[in-house]
């Protein structure tokens, strides 16, 4: 019995005229990457599983995926743990090793690893594949890829200022419009739940305040009644959920609702900080988000999250934030760092559904050549070497099949032109190039080749 092709669950194969789609993508993002002085780095597919555990929360360890230890280290799973429904335990007897689930904590481990041979403050991008076991559904996957920029070793508002105007620019570079950058500050978030009188209980406050556009403001208060808060701390939420205006205006009235939280103040004024560096900058639509709380198990300042256009039903494609702690839990204190990161893959579904890949991306190849038999394809060898030197990506087609299947197969890879060179053109000493959108033939003399003349008809 043959086996069903198939692919897990999560994960996808990408046609040609796909990948050249994520190759564009990318290929925009590295260069404005490289152009605010980032430098590449790559690291292992999986990790040490202890170093990505505990950073991400237990959502983050629940998705997290394990590789199972082979050879003898199976001698050595936990089965007491397992028969004590001990998990976790169980899972970290028979599992050393994990897939990365993101790239912050991998380069977290790098800089510490790599402390003596990187130069601070040190900048550096990351395109590279991610796992997670999440529920497979539109711009979720369970293998995907981000672009991250990070900045280690330095404490700046000019760089947090430098990050929402490289979100801007790349998607300036992608033609894409309508995107809104949003931000907020864990000061912020810590002042208002020590301000509720439940300073312990920030991550249960942000997990449901970030639920306000889906659930609404009834939903958040359930949510938090269902958690412990009491009807005082939520009378006290209320007006906070109702500012609204421009950053400015709701960080002034944050201002007069938080004035007694030292925390939310100093947030308050580093935002205002960034802000102040943004006025050279063309940043298209800026945004403060109160319910904004990503990352919190890792980021202390400022977070970062790109919402696509509301045309487009999607989650964010883009985020990132400050984290001044992460190195730590690796021995080394006191190393700064800053990042953002785009979703590859939702980003693709945002320009595709935009109609923003050029038209060009589809063509693989300028020419296809026509294949009339040996002795005429020896005849061209020589000059195939000199246009593909010049840049010129030709297809021949390596056997002499029937005329109409040839050019059946030039339509199927979008070229542009088709090359005629057989009986009648080797009497003469030319080749024939067809335009496939005109229909029109152009010829040039063998003799009389070069450079100039095949571009002059490529360029027609």
């Amino acid at each position: 019995m043959a086996l069903k092709a198939s692919i897990p669950k999560g994960t996808r194969d990408f046609l040609p005229t796909e990948v050249a789609k994520r190759n564009y993508v990318t290929g925009v993002i590295r260069t404005q990457f490289e152009r605010y002085g980032y430098l590449p780095i790559q690291t292992p597919a999986m990790e040490k599983s202890s170093t990505l555990k505990g950073k991400y929360g237990q959502e983050g360890d629940r998705l997290m995926f394990n590789i199972l230890n082979s050879g003898v280290k199976v001698k050595k799973a936990d089965i007491n743990a397992f028969e004590n429904n001990a998990f976790s335990q169980f899972i970290s007897s028979i599992s050393e090793k994990s897939l990365r689930y993101d790239l912050t904590v991998p380069f977290a481990r790098f800089v510490v690893q790599h402390y003596n041979e990187i130069n601070l403050p040190f900048r550096r991008y990351q395109i590279q594949t991610v796992w997670r076991g999440d529920r497979p559904q539109r711009g979720r996957f369970q293998e995907f890829t981000q672009c991250d920029a990070d900045v280690v070793g330095a404490v700046s508002p000019l760089l947090e200022a430098e990050c929402m105007q490289l979100f801007d620019d790349i998607f300036d570079d992608l033609s894409l419009k309508g995107s809104t950058i949003r931000i907020n500050h864990r000061g912020i978030l810590a002042g208002i739940a020590n301000y509720l009188d439940e300073p312990d209980r920030i991550v249960d406050f942000t997990v449901a305040l970030d639920k306000l556009d889906k659930i609404g403001a009834e939903g958040v208060y359930n949510e938090l009644r269902g958690k412990g808060f009491d009807e005082a701390a939520l009378k006290r939420l209320n007006p906070l959920l109702e500012i609204s205006g421009n950053v400015l205006t709701q960080l002034d009235e944050l201002e007069q609702i938080l004035a007694l939280q030292p925390e939310a103040m100093e947030g308050i004024a580093q935002l205002r900080k960034t802000l102040g560096f943004l006025n050279p900058f063309k940043v298209s639509k800026l945004a403060f988000d109160l319910t904004l709380a990503r990352g919190l198990h890792y980021y202390t300042g400022i977070i970062f999250e790109v919402a696509p256009p509301k045309s487009v039903s999607l989650g964010s494609i883009g985020a990132g934030g400050r984290y001044d702690d992460l190195t730590a839990v690796f021995g080394l204190k006191d190393v700064h760092g800053l990042g953002i990161s785009f979703g590859l893959d939702r980003l693709c579904i945002v320009l595709e559904d935009l109609n923003l890949f050029p038209a060009s991306l589809s063509q693989s190849v300028d020419i296809v050549v026509l294949n009339f038999g040996d002795e005429f394809m020896q005849d061209l060898i020589p000059y195939f070497t000199k246009w593909r030197d010049m840049g010129i990506r030709i297809n021949c087609y390596p056997t002499a099949h029937k005329l109409k299947k040839q050019m059946q197969f030039a339509n199927c890879t979008n070229a542009p032109f088709v090359m005629f060179y057989g009986n009648d053109e080797q009497q003469k000493g030319i080749i024939s190039i067809k335009n496939m959108l005109d229909g029109k033939n152009n010829f040039i003399k063998l003799k009389d080749f070069s450079k100039k003349s095949i571009i002059k008809i490529l360029k027609k």
